[in-house]
């Protein structure tokens, strides 16, 4: 499939789907499907994302509306379930559980078709070359740059997997995505999931105010 015709994707914006969407994080504690989550899903309708780049949205929104519960429910037993019991004592991982216990709630995150053109170009090019990194590989995808923050996370392709490795953000001392994720002044975001010929898979996320 050519770039370009991955873009020309890029208008169908507000199509509606049928059925309903299970809570992702259901499978952690069945308190996660009460109806007062329903707001988290905002990418819902957006048909130019695939299933696995709304449920990214859908993830971090749970997260920013309910830092704690996440904490207690997601975070406390991920370990065991998929991340390692190594995990126990890394400091990312303690540090994560520490912030989350005291964080505020942060506002839900909007699609953004913008950014979602931003991270699916980058996204795409990226794949393609084996780069890892947030240069800009073409001048097209330069002149399509659109974000505040950036996330770009190798070699998961499972929205939770992807989102929890942003968020313990293990070996990256500035816990800059991390930070991005959670941060209060983001309102939009553009998310592509894309196949890379050294990773496997790399995602883009791409945050507006």
């Amino acid at each position: 499939m050519t770039l370009h015709l991955i873009f020309s994707v890029w208008i169908r914006l507000f199509s509606p789907i049928s059925g309903e969407t299970v809570n992702p994080l259901s499978e952690f504690d069945p308190s996660w499907n009460k109806g007062q989550y329903t707001v988290c899903n905002t990418a819902a309708q957006r048909k130019y994302l695939t299933e696995n780049e709304k449920e990214v949205v859908y993830i971090l929104n749970l997260v920013r509306q309910n830092p704690q519960h996440f904490n207690k429910t997601v975070v406390a037993k991920w370990p065991e379930k998929y991340g390692g019991t190594y995990l126990r004592s890394n400091t990312y991982y303690q540090s994560l559980v520490k912030q989350l216990s005291t964080m505020k709630p942060a506002p839900v995150l909007q699609p953004d078709s913008l950014a979602w053109v931003s991270a699916l170009c980058h996204a795409f090019t990226s794949g393609k070359a084996g780069y890892d990194g947030h240069e800009r590989q073409t001048d097209q995808c330069q002149e399509r740059e659109y974000f505040g923050g950036e996330c770009c996370h190798y070699g998961h392709s499972t929205p939770l997997q992807t989102v929890m490795a942003l968020l313990i953000d293990d070996d990256i001392p500035s816990l800059g995505h991390r930070m991005i994720c959670l941060s209060q002044e983001f309102k939009g975001i553009g998310v592509s999931i894309q196949p890379h010929k050294v990773y496997g898979f790399n995602a883009v996320l791409d945050f507006t105010r």
